[in-house]
């Protein structure tokens, strides 16, 4: 199974890592020794590799009772609490080590992986995407279980459009199993579940999304068409269904795309993004007049998503209506400030107005922040386009 496979793959790495001289973790300069630190270190190391747990965690509290600002006994204790399960402390300790050492992408990981485990998702999402910032080192193993636990901590807390960017790395590199097409069906349903939570009436439908969504994100472009259009066929009522068939579709067959967002619409009258996503697509069409109802729903129902107010500006802006277009358009920038794609089309808006100073300012803006995205790009693809140049 997919799920165990990657807890037995952390465990691996975990090891890997404690058998790794201290200082390929890090250490702190120490001050003069103690007989008794030195003697408690030396017994709790002894204790640690014979597998002692207990006795090992008990030696290394003591040992940095005397010396707090030990790095690699805090590295080590905080392991041994992950190979007994006490999770809880497991995180605590991590995080006294990464105060000495806040760089230590292992240390992120291993704290990230602990709060997993404790239920703590959100937390574990953010140490995770640090150890993935800062680097492991070279360890690919615990990169992999690093990664799969980020996706799936993103998933929990409800991040879907950060999780498909995790989801497509991992359908790209990792083989299918039924975990793996869990995790990636509970995404395109949008159900910010785990797969141990799937109620036993929706696991068929579940798996058999994650099927078209694995194909999909692993760009098997015609036998995920086949699976969209037999989970449609199957699952014609249930919500996101059509969503996600129509927007796999948006690539290839426009009319089509269109046809089974609108039909997501009729199954789920609220769903924003099948109105933003048959504005966008509308918009690409130049057919800003169509767009417009889509676009007004989407502000009607999220007024607070700048993708939705960037939808409107836009086709305001390109039916004439210039300064209601701007005014959209400045709320969608003030709302996603470091999205490239906003200060295009207010640069856009403002050229059309003929207001050429801020049109510079938001050009200057664009730049730069598509030099930076450009940078930090990881070449994942988004086929949720909630946004589009």
């Amino acid at each position: 199974m997919y799920d165990r496979g990657i807890v037995v793959t952390a465990v691996a790495a975990l090891l890997a890592l404690l058998l790794a001289p201290p200082r390929a973790v890090g250490q702190v300069a120490r001050g003069p020794a103690t007989e008794d630190f030195d003697s408690l270190a030396r017994e709790a190391a002894e204790a640690r590799e014979a597998a002692r747990l207990d006795d090992a965690i008990a030696l290394y509290w003591r040992a940095l009772e005397e010396r707090p600002d030990w790095d690699e006994g805090h590295w080590y204790l905080g392991t041994l609490f992950y190979e007994a399960g006490r999770h809880a402390e497991c995180v605590g300790a991590f995080g006294r080590f990464l105060e000495l050492k806040p760089r230590a992408g292992p240390g992120w990981a291993l704290r990230g992986l602990c709060a997993f485990e404790e239920g703590g998702h959100a937390g574990a999402a953010e140490d995770l995407q640090k150890a993935v910032d800062f680097g492991l080192g070279g360890n690919e193993e615990l990169l992999r279980a690093t990664r799969a636990r980020l996706a799936l901590a993103l998933l929990k807390t409800g991040r879907f459009e950060l999780a498909v960017e995790r989801y497509t790395h991992l359908a790209r590199t990792e083989p299918e199993t039924e975990a793996l097409l869990d995790e990636i069906g509970l995404l395109f349903l949008r159900t910010p579940l785990l797969p141990s939570e799937i109620p036993q009436e929706r696991r068929a439908l579940v798996r058999e999304a994650g099927r078209a969504g694995y194909l999909h994100l692993s760009l098997r472009g015609e036998e995920a068409k086949e699976a969209y259009a037999a989970l449609a066929a199957a699952h014609p009522e249930d919500p996101w269904v059509h969503y996600a068939y129509g927007v796999f579709l948006l690539r290839s067959d426009s009319d089509k795309a269109l046809g089974e967002l609108r039909r997501e619409i009729e199954v789920q009258p609220d769903n924003v993004m099948a109105y933003l996503e048959i504005a966008f697509e509308l918009i690409l069409r130049g057919e800003h007049a169509e767009a417009r109802p889509f676009a007004e729903k989407a502000v009607l129902l999220a007024p607070g998503l700048f993708a939705a107010r960037n939808a409107l500006g836009r086709v305001l802006v390109e039916v004439g209506e210039l300064e209601e277009g701007i005014r959209h358009l400045e709320e969608a920038a003030r709302l996603a400030p470091e999205s490239p794609e906003m200060h295009f089309a207010l640069g856009r808006a403002y050229a059309r107005a003929g207001r050429e100073e801020d049109a510079a300012r938001a050009r200057a803006a664009f730049a730069e922040l598509d030099r930076r995205r450009r940078d930090a790009r990881t070449g994942a693809a988004d086929p949720a386009r909630t946004e589009r140049p």
